[in-house]
């Protein structure tokens, strides 16, 4: 399994496995506590993991952790998905910044989203399984959604959105968040 930094996001990595294929199909190995070590990363610090089923379409997101914020590592065990992190730590030397990736069950690359940063993704097959391992439990209290269609963040989304939640229909702007937080 090999680490790369994301230059993009000061902090966050992508850890892609490498399959081992033969004509009964591959295996794989998704998570390798030596390996997030040789990063700096604590592999007991992850208590919760977590699965979603999404349709081609399908947005979920952009979501954050207030408080201490949620470290995170994200996968596409089956089917496609195009994963967006933007950086909003205001300390961070990557503060605003945003990437994109393209996980899918072909590669099982995982990708290590810092506490601070949102996080969204649409699907882009019939069905995508999303796997996150999260190092806090979850509160819904500290959930903060912002827009995916924030113009101040010009998302190039690949498909237009066929279903999201209400909450992330109704989020406000990144502006306002940021307004939120400083009151």
């Amino acid at each position: 399994m090999k680490a790369t930094e994301v230059p993009e996001i000061a902090g966050a990595y992508l850890f892609e496995p490498t399959p081992h294929a033969d004509e009964r199909g591959f295996f794989s190995r998704t998570f390798d506590a030596n390996v997030l070590r040789s990063v700096g990363l604590d592999p007991n610090a992850f208590v919760q993991d977590s699965l979603s089923r999404s349709v081609r379409g399908v947005l979920r997101g952009l979501h954050l952790r207030s408080g201490a914020g949620e470290a995170k590592l994200v996968r596409c065990s089956y089917g496609r998905i195009f994963d967006v992190v933007v950086d909003l730590r205001a300390d961070s030397p990557t503060y605003g910044n945003r990437a994109f990736f393209e996980l899918s069950d072909e590669t099982q690359a995982t990708l290590y989203i810092p506490a601070g940063c949102a996080h969204g993704f649409q699907a882009l097959t019939e069905t995508a399984d999303t796997s996150y391992r999260i190092d806090r439990p979850h509160d819904p209290a500290e959930d903060v959604t912002i827009a995916f269609d924030d113009p101040e963040l010009a998302i190039p989304w690949p498909l237009p959105a066929t279903s999201m939640s209400r909450r992330d229909r109704e989020a406000p702007s990144l502006a306002e968040v940021l307004k939120q937080k400083e009151s």
